[in-house]
């Protein structure tokens, strides 16, 4: 529940996301549910995707799912 908390403290703000599998996210965090925190990734670059869909390439305007399950940390940017 504390990373539910502490993504909900960064909704709308620019962050920088690492998870326990050694991926890097940054974006705008648009919404937090219970399980899952949603990401909008920075304009003018593809996203990386997450171990639950590899080959899922998309682009800023896209908003990233990730885990809460999977954060190991989170930084204002």
């Amino acid at each position: 529940m504390e990373a539910y908390y502490n993504c909900l403290q960064c909704m709308n703000k620019k962050v920088r996301i690492l998870t326990v599998d050694g991926q890097h996210y940054q974006g705008t965090i648009v919404d937090v549910d219970p399980e899952n925190v949603y990401l909008r990734p920075e304009d003018g670059g593809p996203i990386r995707t997450s171990a639950f869909s590899p080959y899922n390439y998309g682009y800023a305007n896209d908003i990233l799912t990730l885990s809460l399950f999977t954060l190991l940390a989170i930084a204002l940017i």
